[in-house]
């Protein structure tokens, strides 16, 4: 029984066209020869010198990458690996910053502007804490994950540690005081969670953590209001009434008339009303001195705009512990200037209770 011939056709062209395809994908790809230098040394860094003046990262990155492959020894060498390392910031590919700032580090122990790796890589690594979203919203990227900020503490400790002349040591300083507030944080909001689970001894144990490593933190009277709500439900009623003696010294209005601490206002918690619509209607908690006595932000007021998106329009320039950024540094290192604004203690990292 042989085919109509409309059949016949439709046949023969899927068949090529089938056969077409198979031989386009088993074509191999021409190899890109790499047929060395285009240009000398000299040629490829005062073009990359050009390309960061105008702020053209892309041009920049790839003449300083021509220096680091084919002159790995030239002159221009060390200074083409920090410019490139710049570039890399700037690109927002941190991670290709650490990376690039960790093989200066270890090839180039003594260079004179080593210090410049260790603090960008301090700073890159703050950066990929806020590498996302949130970063654009008015919500607290330190009640998540908190892993690369305590890496960027940690390599802060190491720069200052290392060159504490480096004029870059003032500025990673402030944001170690940031990282400080953030990781408080962070502690205190596992410590609410345990206590609204009625783990007391977990919560008491976080707040204790800042009390002992972040005392200058905004967190410090919350942790105080917790530790004495949380052995007062423990039943040790004697270490209790110890930090409401504290409070009743430092932060006053945190104790009621009955003696007995107000969760309500250390946390600055806002109305029955306001809480239940996620803070678009009702007021929020006065905060009776206490915020403005321990943080150097105070919070602002939200617009309607703000609270109708929960956060993500009309954001208020300063918020309670929300992300900041330390001033910009506008210093050198030798051609270029350094990664713009932007980046513990101890850190806890039992960070298994919640």
């Amino acid at each position: 029984m042989s085919l109509p011939n409309y059949k016949i056709t439709m046949l023969a062209l899927s068949l090529g066209v089938a056969t077409a395809m198979v031989g386009c994908s088993s074509n191999p790809k021409k190899e890109v020869v790499d047929t060395g230098p285009k240009s000398s040394e000299l040629v490829y860094f005062e073009k990359a010198e050009k390309s960061l003046s105008r702020k053209q990262y892309s041009d920049a990155a790839k003449s300083l990458e021509a220096i680091d492959t084919y002159y790995p020894t030239g002159q221009y060498a060390q200074q083409a690996q920090l410019d490139l390392l710049y570039v890399k910031f700037q690109q927002k590919d941190y991670e290709g910053a650490i990376a690039l700032a960790e093989r200066f580090i270890r090839l180039n122990p003594q260079h004179p502007n080593v210090d410049y790796a260790y603090y960008v890589r301090g700073v890159s690594n703050m950066e990929l804490n806020y590498d996302s979203l949130l970063r654009y919203t008015s919500l607290q990227q330190s009640h998540r994950d908190v892993s690369y900020l305590k890496l960027a503490y940690q390599n802060f400790v190491d720069f200052i540690r290392r060159f504490p002349s480096s004029e870059y040591a003032v500025d990673a300083a402030q944001r170690m005081k940031y990282i400080q507030q953030e990781l408080a944080e962070n502690e205190i909001n596992v410590a609410r969670f345990n206590l609204k689970r009625q783990a007391w001894l977990a919560a008491a144990e976080r707040a204790q953590w800042v009390v002992e490593h972040y005392p200058q933190t905004p967190q410090t009277p919350e942790a105080l209001a917790t530790l004495a709500y949380a052995y007062d439900k423990l039943g040790d009623q004697e270490l209790s009434q110890q930090y409401t003696n504290v409070l009743k010294l430092n932060y006053p209005d945190l104790v009621k008339s009955n003696g007995k601490v107000d969760l309500r206002a250390a946390r600055h918690e806002g109305s029955w009303w306001n809480r239940a619509t996620l803070g678009i209607l009702g007021r929020g908690s006065k905060t009776s001195g206490v915020e403005e006595a321990t943080s150097d932000h105070p919070t602002e007021k939200r617009s309607l705009t703000n609270r109708l998106s929960f956060g993500l329009l009309d954001k208020p320039e300063q918020h309670e512990v929300a992300p900041i950024s330390a001033p910009p540094v506008q210093q050198t290192v030798p051609s270029m200037s350094v990664v713009p604004d932007t980046v513990a203690p101890q850190t806890n990292d039992d960070d298994a209770a919640n």
